[in-house]
């Protein structure tokens, strides 16, 4: 399965299950995590780890 399917699959659980209060959570978790790798490891790395 690719990765495109993976996300056509999960919209379509969340259309048939009516879970649409779970796409905030992943978007959440998703911009978390890219924040994440994006500094670490560049000069703004300490300042993002200061807010945790």
């Amino acid at each position: 399965m690719g990765k495109i399917q993976i996300i056509i699959e999960f919209w379509q659980f969340l259309k048939y299950r009516k879970r649409y209060w779970l796409l905030p959570i992943v978007v959440i978790l998703l911009l978390l995590g890219l924040l994440i790798i994006f500094t670490e490891s560049s000069a703004v790395a300490p300042f993002i780890y200061a807010l945790f």
